[in-house]
């Protein structure tokens, strides 16, 4: 009687201590899963810390695991089992979040280093004709307008003088210009910015042919002081300078009245630049496009341009 009463306890402790040791089991299986995640994720975040490239080696796991319910040293691994869970979520996100903020930041350095490039870059850079293919072809009117300083009386007002740092002998060859007063606003600013530069008070007159082009960028006078503006330029010796605006001024105006004059002067400053291949390039443009559109002296002087840089 006593040893089936033993027998029978037994069996009783036996068969409680099953689900006891089926929990451990899992709690096994999901701290060695943890060691294998860490594992991931310090290749991920230390990634030169071995020589070789690491696949994933185990799968997401959604399979939630035992709770134990009864017995109190399994619950509380069970509970740091799961706080280690949720921090490996969470360094793993901000394993991500860091990455993906790297990667925006090494982006707008890349924007940013390039802008400066541009700005840094040469002026004359801007005004070599390598895309002047792209700009349509355009045929000029068969008849070009000439320009004529019409007389006018010399009003009251004293023009304000565009150099920076003028003294008293650069006014004084300022006040000298008649300033134009026929009633044509456009066309008296340009007569004017064109009687300074023929004074050869240069800086005065780029200030006054500016003026004349921003405020009429669409008047038929804008051609003509763009490319006088570049002849300035030219004339004060900085060709750079002299080449962005003979092409701006054919790319912006390519049917105005002075787009050939133009193209052809920005061979001549691309010439005193050292860039003889360039303006070449500007020379063979011209014949393209113009053809025998080009006004005569335009020819004349393209022609000895050429001669003079070897093309």
């Amino acid at each position: 009687m006593r040893h089936i009463t033993f027998l029978g306890a037994a069996s009783v402790a036996l068969v409680a201590a099953m689900p006891a040791l089926a929990q451990d089991g899992a709690i096994d299986k999901r701290v060695e899963r943890l060691e294998k995640e860490m594992r991931a994720v310090q290749r991920s975040v230390f990634p030169g810390g071995s020589p070789t490239f690491f696949e994933g080696e185990i799968a997401p796991d959604n399979t939630p695991g035992e709770r134990a319910r009864s017995n109190a040293p399994v619950i509380d691994l069970t509970a740091r089992v799961d706080a280690l869970e949720t921090q490996l979520q969470t360094l793993t996100g901000q394993t991500e979040q860091n990455a993906f903020q790297l990667r925006e930041l090494e982006k707008q350095f890349t924007a940013y280093k390039t802008e400066m490039d541009k700005r840094f870059a040469d002026p004359a850079a801007i005004a070599t004709p390598a895309n002047l293919g792209s700009v349509p072809t355009v045929r000029p009117p068969a008849a070009t307008a000439t320009v004529a300083a019409a007389p006018a009386k010399k009003p009251a007002a004293t023009p304000k003088p565009a150099a920076t740092t003028p003294n008293a002998a650069r006014l004084a060859l300022v006040k000298k210009v008649e300033i134009p007063a026929t009633g044509n606003e456009t066309k008296d600013a340009y007569d004017y910015g064109y009687r300074l530069w023929e004074a050869k008070l240069y800086p005065e007159a780029q200030v006054q042919l500016k003026q004349v082009v921003t405020k009429w960028p669409t008047s038929s006078q804008a051609s003509f002081a763009q490319n006088l503006l570049g002849r300035a330029y030219l004339d004060e010796g900085k060709p750079s300078l002299a080449a962005v605006a003979f092409y701006n001024n054919y790319k912006d105006r390519p049917s105005g009245a002075r787009a050939p004059h133009s193209l052809m002067y920005m061979g001549v400053a691309l010439d005193k630049l050292g860039r003889k291949a360039d303006a070449c390039k500007a020379f063979r443009e011209l014949e393209e496009v113009y053809g025998d559109k080009t006004p005569q002296d335009v020819r004349t002087d393209a022609a000895a341009a050429k001669t003079k840089a070897g093309c």
